[in-house]
């Protein structure tokens, strides 16, 4: 599988305006973090807001670090989520149990086998997406805008993986370029100060992207 078109997902979306700015540059997903410890962390109520402000064809991701069952449960009943994304110790089993498509979040450092992450997926094929590859910084659960060594990633995932980690204007016509990832996701790289998206540095964004696919 590759992408004829790199698909964008600005992550860290905290109010409706910020969702519609980053729609209308044309991001294809929002994320929106369910992890009090974020900068960038929604409330259910405010997520609900977000995404009800969404354009057809634009979806609404719900980011989630190790959070109890029952919360992810009653986020998905009050916030119409079209995808979950795991980015803490969560099994493929866990991040399963909800019936809704999901993605898992890898952080990448030498010894990491992807591959092997990945047949993970194997039993779940009919609710997992994909992974997300991000950097591995000790202590955090993404978000800290860092990147990593792309030659780590397995030319046989390249093509279906969503690119994270310390991407930016200035950097992502490269590592799309160099990875030719399904999906790039970026979050702290799109902003004037934590939680805040800059709609210069977003649609910088999205037009490097766009450069990289022609």
């Amino acid at each position: 599988m590759s992408a004829a078109r790199t698909r964008v997902k600005i992550c860290g979306v905290r109010t409706p305006e910020q969702a519609l700015m980053v729609a209308e540059a044309g991001a294809d997903a929002v994320g929106l973090v369910f992890h009090e410890p974020s900068p960038r962390h929604v409330t259910a109520e405010q997520a609900e807001r977000i995404a009800s402000v969404l354009p057809p064809f634009v979806c609404a991701v719900g980011l989630f670090v190790n959070a109890p069952a029952s919360f992810v449960r009653a986020v998905c009943t009050q916030v119409p989520l079209s995808l979950l994304q795991f980015h803490g110790d969560e099994t493929f089993d866990e991040c399963a149990q909800f019936d809704k498509p999901f993605v898992r979040a890898v952080r990448v450092r030498p010894g990491v086998d992807l591959l092997q992450f990945k047949s993970g997926m194997v039993p779940h094929r009919h609710l997992a997406r994909g992974l997300l590859v991000d950097a591995y910084v000790p202590g955090t659960h993404g978000g800290t805008g860092r990147s990593f060594d792309w030659g780590l990633l397995p030319e046989a995932l390249r093509g279906e993986i969503i690119l994270s980690g310390g991407l930016g204007p200035d950097n992502v016509r490269e590592a799309v370029t160099r990875v030719r990832p399904w999906a790039v996701d970026v979050s702290s790289g799109v902003e004037r100060s934590p939680g805040v998206k800059d709609p210069e540095r977003v649609t910088r964004f999205i037009e490097e992207v766009r450069l990289a696919d022609v």
